[in-house]
C-alpha cells in the first residue's frame, strides 16, 4: 500500500486547526507572511478614496513597501486614474506584476484602459497581462465585446506576455470561446460568496480550482482571487470571524505552496468603499487594515 505522506495533511479536506488558540493561529498566519506567498491583490484606495479618485505614487509607493518583504507578485485592476503606477513602481522594487485594464459598460473609458494596458506591457512593466474582471459575471459586456478586446491587446503587445481575462471559475466552463482565446485561466475563487462553511471551503475550492483546470484544458491556471472577511453578516453558512479568516489564509497558503497552485490573496489592504458595492463584510477582506497595520 502507498505510505501516507506526513506533510500532505492538505490532500483532501483542510489542516486541523481546532486546537489552536487565536494567539497560536495569528502566529502560523505571521510565519507564512515571513516566509512569503505568491501574490497579493493590490488595495491601492486609502480611506476616504474611491475608485474614481486619482491615486498618487506617493500612496502607492506606501503600500507596497509593506507588501514587498511579503510576496512575490502583485495585482491590480486598472490602468487609469493613478493604477498604471502601480506596475511602474512595483517593477521598482522587484515584483512582478499581473496588470488588469478594468472593462465596463463605457466604451471609451474600455479603449483608455486597453491603450493604457497595451502601452504598460510594451513598457516592460507587466508579466501577465488581464483584459477585463468579471464583466461576464456582471453582464458589463457580450462575449463578442470581450473577446474583441482580448484580441486587441494579443495583437498590439510587442513584448511575450501571456494574456488572459479575470472571472468567476465557472464563466470559463460556460464561456469555451473564451477559455479558448486566453493564453491562460485567471479563475476567481470565492466559497465566501457561495456560502460554504469555513470547515468545508478549502475542499470547494479545490473543486472550483478544479472546474477552471477543465476548462482550461491543460493551459496555466491562476487563482486570481481569494478570500475571507473577518467581520460583517453571515453568507448562509459563511462566517466573517477573525478566526475564520486566518484559518481560511493559512489552509489557502499552505494547499497553494504544496501543489504549486499560483494564488493571489484577496486582499492586501482593507478598503472602506467596498461596504457600498458588497454590504458590511466589503471593507474587511485585507490582511492589513485601511491604516497598514497588520491586522493578525
Amino acid at each position: 500500500m502507498p505510505s501516507f505522506r506526513q506533510e500532505k495533511f492538505l490532500s483532501l479536506a483542510s489542516s486541523d486547526l481546532s486546537d489552536k488558540s487565536l494567539e497560536e493561529l495569528k502566529q502560523t498566519l505571521r510565519n507564512q507572511l515571513k516566509d512569503g506567498v505568491h501574490g497579493f491583490c493590490a488595495s491601492p484606495y486609502v480611506e476616504g478614496q474611491k475608485p474614481g479618485d486619482q491615486l498618487t505614487e506617493e500612496q502607492i509607493r506606501k503600500r507596497l513597501e509593506v507588501l514587498k518583504p511579503h510576496t512575490k507578485w502583485i495585482r491590480s485592476f486598472s490602468t487609469t486614474e493613478g493604477n498604471e503606477l502601480i506596475p511602474k513602481v512595483a517593477r521598482e522594487m522587484g515584483i512582478k506584476t499581473m496588470v488588469g485594464a478594468w472593462l465596463g459598460d463605457n466604451p471609451e473609458t474600455n479603449a483608455k484602459e486597453v491603450a493604457n494596458l497595451i502601452e504598460l506591457v510594451n513598457e516592460g512593466l507587466v508579466d501577465i497581462a488581464a483584459v477585463g474582471n468579471e464583466v461576464l459575471y456582471r453582464g458589463d459586456l457580450t462575449v463578442d465585446e470581450l473577446l474583441g478586446h482580448i484580441q486587441e491587446v494579443k495583437s498590439k503587445i510587442q513584448k511575450k506576455v501571456p494574456v488572459g481575462y479575470v472571472d468567476a471559475y465557472y464563466e470559463f466552463e460556460d464561456h469555451p470561446e473564451v477559455s479558448e482565446a486566453c493564453d491562460l485561466i485567471l479563475a476567481n475563487c470565492y466559497p465566501f460568496w457561495e456560502g460554504c462553511p469555513l470547515e468545508h471551503s478549502l475542499l470547494y475550492m479545490k473543486e472550483m480550482y478544479r472546474i477552471a483546470k477543465n476548462a482550461g484544458k491543460g493551459k496555466r491556471v491562476i487563482i486570481t482571487e481569494t478570500g475571507w472577511p473577518d467581520q460583517g453578516t453571515n453568507l448562509r453558512g459563511a462566517v466573517p470571524s477573525t478566526e475564520n479568516a486566518i484559518k481560511y489564509f493559512i489552509n489557502a497558503q499552505q494547499w497553494s505552496k504544496e501543489e504549486n497552485i499560483e494564488l493571489f490573496y484577496f486582499s492586501s489592504f482593507d478598503e472602506s468603499w467596498k461596504v457600498g458595492s458588497e454590504g458590511d463584510v466589503g471593507a474587511f477582506w485585507g490582511i492589513w487594515d485601511k491604516d497598514e497595520v497588520l491586522k493578525y
